[in-house]
């Protein structure tokens, strides 16, 4: 009796082991593409970009989610960088703000080339893989970063833009965030104005990736619809299990399984639990849900790592992955489940989206309808209000004459 009264803990941690070895075993071979990472936003804020400072040293940065230790023993070997700007740069200093957060990504690469490679395609993540580096690629998160131009948005694929979110936490002048889902924000678009699915085609025309998480419903279903390629949450969960608009509801779960498009689970603890307070099983059970009503080849990993206030107990840093791994392998995922989270869903996607793009395709020109821009410091050029206001004046002088003629004649 005594002997199996000690039998069952030993048992219990010899188990625990053999699966957070397994984990490594399989992640050595296909290590973790995360899609959401605003360690560039850290920067920003903690050092305004100064990568030189001592204290922004990647080897022994304090106080963030992400530094380089922690992504060698979290096994990561890819990661989407956030370029990220508020929403309050909207109409006003978005695009330089963006450009500047694009020139930390690049900066970053060359400052660690051991450790970074820089890449705009699914073949070199690929290559960053045989070479042990972390494939370091480029996410705009926020529509409002392209100021509502066709021209921005291709400059921004030039300098290694992968991925647009639609929007932010606010509507953009052609598509609907979130918030409109709550009554925080009111509908502009419907889901996406014209402008917008004009956008939506010209990032299918370059090969961008389009990124489902921060908008509505409407735009979900409107843009997984109109897309000729699949579409990505980079950083959202299930709603079924957290009721906030930020995640993503069954409905449109399966038109992700109808359209080969992939969810990748944040870890943000009020999207995981709805509370302050989440845990590592929670976040599984988000993988889970997903994997059971879209399939296993609609999961991957987002974890929004220092772009959020608390993360889950047991997912403190970026160095947790394998312990998620482990659990999930606890839960029965096969080899190949586990691997197609990892890497393979998001490079099959990524791959389909390069395979529908057509760079010889007449580009999108047709300009945003002046009426729709915001923004009072606007110069608008190439616009005719200025022929429009001539035409409006000439209209009204010739009325005023033609009125005066007849009452000179009345007389």
């Amino acid at each position: 009796m005594w002997t199996r009264w000690w039998l069952w803990p030993l048992v219990a941690v010899c188990t625990a082991d053999f699966f957070r070895d397994e984990a490594e075993r399989i992640m050595r071979d296909s290590p973790v593409i995360d899609g959401h990472n605003d360690l560039p936003w850290q920067l920003l804020r903690m050092f305004n970009n100064r990568l030189q400072d001592a204290r922004a040293n990647l080897t022994t940065l304090a106080n963030t989610h992400t530094n380089i230790p922690k992504l060698r023993a979290g096994l990561v070997g890819g990661q989407f960088w956030s370029v990220y700007t508020p929403c309050d740069t909207q109409n006003k200093d978005a695009v330089r703000r963006t450009l500047e957060q694009i020139d930390v990504v690049h900066r970053l690469c060359q400052m660690y080339p051991e450790t970074f490679l820089y890449v705009t395609s699914s073949a070199g993540i690929r290559q960053a893989f045989r070479e042990g580096k972390v494939a370091s690629l480029i996410g705009v998160e926020g529509g409002h970063s392209i100021d509502s131009s066709l021209g921005v948005l291709r400059a921004l694929y030039q300098l290694g833009m992968r991925y647009l979110t639609l929007t932010h936490n606010c509507n953009t002048p052609w598509a609907d965030n979130w918030l409109v889902d709550t009554g925080d924000s009111k509908p502009q678009s419907q889901g996406l104005s014209p402008f917008g699915q004009r956008v939506v085609k010209e990032l299918n025309r370059l090969g961008v990736l389009i990124d489902l998480a921060h908008v509505s419903v409407a735009t979900m279903k409107a843009t997984l619809q109109l897309s000729r390629a699949p579409v990505i949450f980079s950083h959202s969960s299930a709603y079924s299990l957290c009721a906030s608009r930020r995640n993503v509801p069954d409905d449109v779960l399966r038109l992700v399984k109808q359209t080969d498009s992939l969810v990748m689970v944040n870890f943000y603890n009020n999207y995981v639990s709805c509370t302050n307070k989440a845990n590592l099983s929670q976040v599984a059970d988000h993988l889970d849900h997903i994997k059971e009503v879209a399939g296993a080849r609609a999961v991957g990993f987002g974890g929004d790592f220092d772009g959020v206030p608390r993360v889950p107990e047991g997912l403190e840093d970026v160095s947790k992955y394998p312990d998620l791994i482990a659990e999930l392998l606890r839960r029965n995922w096969t080899e190949a489940e586990v691997k197609g989270a990892l890497a393979n869903n998001l490079l099959r996607v990524f791959e389909a989206v390069e395979q529908a793009s057509n760079p010889t395709q007449a580009p999108e020109e047709e300009p945003i309808p002046q009426d729709e821009l915001g923004g009072s410091c606007r110069t608008h050029y190439g616009y005719p209000s200025g022929a429009s206001s001539l035409h409006r004046q000439w209209g009204f002088l010739l009325a005023s004459l033609a009125a005066l003629v007849l009452c000179l004649c009345l007389l």
